[in-house]
């Protein structure tokens, strides 16, 4: 009975109660799916670095500096004396210094640059992309959240399917040692009766290290502390008859729809088509304005200090045109195109396999939905099988070891139709993610 103590204590810790709702959001939010949400950050501001090279680009700029001259020999024109001349002779100049000062800006505007703009283009359908695939990898984190919280709720309902058999063997027992009293049955029967009940205390005290166990997959997944308990409260399945799958018709129709796998791949088709069209753009010219104000002088106090003197101004139309550059142009196309063809080829590979994956999880839910049926008329036969067998136990025409066989077949049809049960619900959220239903609303 000691142990039973301990198995009380352990299993009434204070825990944290958690729906099947809460783990849906918050799987949403789980460290893969944040990643992503990053990801897509990343993306957003891939636009605005694009967009940043189609508006005026403006850059100050300013220096002082000095210059030496060293002493040299240079030819000066002068008069000759005699003849009235002018005549060149060498002079040796002294070493001289002279500074240098410089303030300027320059404001330059792109009037049209075609690979600019497809530039632009293509971080738009990436960064929308990369919504899809932000999307994709949430809907995966909040089935992985699903599955771990089936899985914390089927091992909690064991354990009370666990416990009431230990309560069944209890009563085994003590109808054995009655029987036994009243002379009607051998003490073999009572400790028979006993060994039993202690296996089935031993099974269910074995049970508290998987229930540590899912506690702590789903914590860690919900992004909560490892050592938090937690507790899956009753999603209220099992008291209903599981909904029978949609057709696979819709589910295919569906997923075509309203896959974010797919919607990624369709955009990073049509950003390998921009790609084309961004090394084509090396063949057509490109047009910006440049205006360049600029203020130089020897000295600090007539460039910094007076407005009137050392202005310059200079504008300029530029037009350019690479005409050839050694065979680059039609290298880069032909690159772009075969990077078309491989998002192509990528695109059609997702569909049949996400075809594949929704007939696969479709089949699953209906094989599952007919499992779970077969084990409820398991465990009506058992529930009966049990009841007989105690009756001819108190008739004097039984044995403890028909009871425990009874016994045992009634708790594997009860954890039986737990299990299937809880499958139906796992493999209808699997279609549902495989169909990209399962929380459409998000977009994040």
């Amino acid at each position: 009975m000691n142990a039973l103590v301990v198995v009380a204590l352990l299993a009434a810790a204070p825990s944290s109660p958690v729906t099947l709702e809460d783990a849906r959001k918050q799987g949403r939010q789980s460290t893969t799916a944040l990643q992503s949400i990053l990801d897509l950050e990343v993306a957003e501001e891939d636009v605005r670095i694009a967009r940043s090279s189609l508006l005026p680009q403006v850059a100050i700029n300013a220096y002082a500096g000095k210059r030496w001259i060293g002493r040299r020999n240079s030819f000066s024109l002068v008069t000759d004396p005699v003849t009235g001349q002018p005549v060149q002779i060498p002079v040796e100049t002294e070493p001289t210094s002279t500074e240098d000062y410089d303030l300027g800006a320059t404001l330059s505007q792109s009037v049209y640059d075609r690979k600019l703009w497809k530039q632009l283009e293509q971080n738009g359908i990436l960064r929308d992309a990369q919504k899809s695939q932000t999307k994709e990898e949430a809907d995966t984190a909040e089935l992985e959240a699903v599955r771990r919280f089936f899985t914390l709720f089927r091992t909690q309902a064991s354990r009370q399917v666990l416990a009431a058999n230990v309560q069944r063997s209890e009563e085994q027992v003590d109808r054995a040692r009655s029987m036994f009293e009243a002379g009607r049955v051998g003490k073999v029967e009572e400790i028979t009766a006993k060994v039993n009940l202690g296996n089935d205390r031993i099974t269910l005290t074995q049970s508290l290290k998987q229930l540590a166990t899912d506690q702590a997959q789903l914590a860690v997944w919900l992004t909560r502390p490892g050592t938090e308990v937690l507790e899956a409260v009753d999603p209220g399945v099992l008291q209903q008859e599981p909904a029978p799958a949609p057709s696979i018709e819709e589910a295919v129709k569906v997923a075509r729809e309203q896959r974010p796998l797919l919607k990624a791949r369709e955009l990073q088709v049509r950003s390998a088509e921009i790609a084309r069209a961004i090394a084509r753009a090396d063949y057509i010219p490109t047009l910006s304005l440049v205006g360049i104000y600029s203020r130089q002088g020897p000295d600090a106090e007539g460039v910094f200090t007076e407005p009137r003197m050392q202005n310059n101004f200079i504008g300029r139309l530029n037009l350019e045109w690479n005409v050839f550059n050694g065979f680059r142009t039609p290298a880069q196309t032909r690159r772009a195109e075969a990077s078309i063809r491989k998002a192509q080829l990528a695109l059609e590979q997702s569909a049949r396999e996400i075809e594949a994956e929704v007939r696969t999880s479709h089949q699953s839910l209906e094989a599952q939905i007919v499992a779970a049926q077969q084990a409820a008329e398991n465990k009506e036969a058992a529930t009966q099988g049990l009841h007989l067998a105690e009756e001819r136990f108190r008739a004097g025409a039984g044995s403890t070891l028909e009871v425990r066989d009874a016994q045992l077949k009634l708790t594997q049809a009860e954890l039986s139709l737990l299990q299937n049960r809880i499958d139906v619900e796992i493999a209808r959220f699997s279609l549902m993610r495989a169909m990209g239903a399962l929380s459409p609303g998000e977009t994040k």
